[in-house]
C-alpha cells in the first residue's frame, strides 16, 4: 500500500531547492556508507554540513567518502562504530565527543534486515534488535551532552531520527510488540524461535526491532524536550542493500521499489526543514509528511517495560 500511495503523490521535498544551508552544523548518521545513510550524507555535504560517517568497515568507509568527494567535491569524517558491539559504541561516542563539542543532527539510520536468528551481537543479542534498538538507543545517550550542547550554543533544538518501517504501520511485529523472550541468546530464545517456526521469525524479530525504533523515539522526545526533536521515519518502499537477505522477496520486489535517493527524502526533510513542532514524537512517512505507527509503538507499559529492560543491558558499558 505504501508504495501505492508514494507513487500516486510524488516527493514535493527536494533537498537540493529546499533544504537549508548548513554551514556550521555538526551532523552524525550512522550506517553512512551504503544506501539511503550515503544518500543522506550526500546531500547533506551539498549544503555544507560537517557530517561525521560512522560505520563498521573502514574499508568501506573509506570507499564511500571517496566517492561522496567525487559527487559533491567535500568531505564526510569517518567514525568507526559497530552497533552489534556495545563496547564500540561507547569507543565511538568517546571518540566524537573528544572531536566535536556539540552535535547538531543525529540520524539513527543504520541497521541490519532479515539476518538468521543464528546470529547474534558481541554481547549476545538478537542481530536486528541488538544493532537496530539496543546499538542506537546507547548511542543516543551517549551522545545526549553533545546533542544538549548544541540546544546551548544556538538556542535551537537539536534533532534525532530514528530510521524505521513501514512494517510499524502494518503491526507486523509479534505479539504485544516486543516479546522480550526473543532478544537474548539462549535456551528461552531457541524455543520461542521454535514455537513462532524458523522460517517466519528473521521477519518477525525485524518488525520488531522497527517497532522498538519508534518507541525509543517516542521516548526521547518526551524526555529531553527541553533540548531535543525525536521523530520516526518510514523511509518508502526503497532499493536498497539491507534487502540483501530477502532472497527471491527481493528480486520480486526490486521491481516496484523506489531507488534508493528517494529514501533519504523523509529523513532529510525531518531535519532540516520541517519545524520541531510539526515532528516531534512523530512518525513521519513518504514524502515528507506525518503518518502513525503501529498503536503499540504508544503504548505507555510497553515504552517503560523496554526503556527499563534497555537501560539495563547497556549498565557496565
Amino acid at each position: 500500500m505504501g508504495v501505492v500511495i508514494g507513487r500516486l503523490l510524488p516527493p514535493k521535498f527536494k533537498p537540493e531547492r529546499d533544504m537549508p544551508d548548513l554551514s556550521g552544523k555538526v551532523v552524525l548518521v550512522t550506517g553512512g556508507n551504503t544506501g539511503i545513510g550515503y544518500q543522506t550524507v550526500k546531500q547533506l555535504l551539498l549544503k555544507n554540513a560537517k557530517v561525521y560517517l560512522a560505520a563498521r568497515s573502514p574499508e568501506r568507509a573509506a570507499t564511500a567518502i571517496e566517492m561522496l568527494q567525487a559527487e559533491t567535491k567535500k568531505s564526510a569524517i569517518f567514525l568507526p562504530l559497530d552497533l552489534a558491539d556495545l563496547k564500540s559504541v561507547r569507543k565511538a561516542a568517546e571518540s566524537f565527543m573528544t572531536q566535536e563539542e556539540r552535535l547538531d543532527i543525529l540520524f539513527n539510520n543504520g541497521g541490519v534486515m532479515i539476518s538468521p536468528p543464528e546470529e547474534l551481537t558481541a554481547q549476545n543479542y538478537d542481530l536486528q534488535f541488538g544493532t537496530n534498538v539496543i546499538g542506537h538507543f546507547f548511542l543516543t545517550q551517549l551522545l545526549l551532552p553533545a546533542l544538549s550542547k548544541s540546544y546551548e550554543a544556538t538556542k535551537v533544538p537539536a534533532r534525532v531520527v530514528h530510521t524505521a518501517s513501514s512494517s510499524v504501520t502494518q503491526s507486523l511485529a509479534p505479539g504485544n510488540g516486543v516479546e522480550f523472550a526473543s532478544i537474548k541468546g539462549g535456551a528461552e530464545r531457541d524455543a520461542w524461535i521454535k514455537r513462532k517456526g524458523y522460517l517466519t521469525v528473521r521477519g518477525l524479530l525485524y518488525c520488531q526491532s522497527k517497532l522498538g525504533n519508534v518507541i525509543i523515539s517516542n521516548y526521547f522526545a518526551k524526555t529531553h524536550s527541553d533540548v531535543l526533536v525525536s521523530c520516526a521515519v518510514h523511509p518508502g518502499g526503497i532499493k536498497s542493500e539491507l534487502q540483501r537477505r530477502a532472497g527471491w522477496m527481493q528480486v520480486v520486489g526490486n521491481a516496484f521499489l523506489f531507488p534508493t535517493p528517494m529514501g533519504a527524502l523523509t529523513q532529510l526533510w525531518g531535519a532540516t526543514v520541517a519545524t520541531p513542532a510539526q515532528i516531534t514524537g512523530q512518525f513521519l512517512v513518504p514524502w515528507g509528511n506525518i503518518g502513525k505507527a503501529d498503536k503499540r509503538s504508544s503504548n505507555t507499559k510497553l515504552e517503560e517495560e523496554l526503556i527499563e529492560y534497555l537501560k539495563e543491558q547497556i549498565k557496565g558499558f
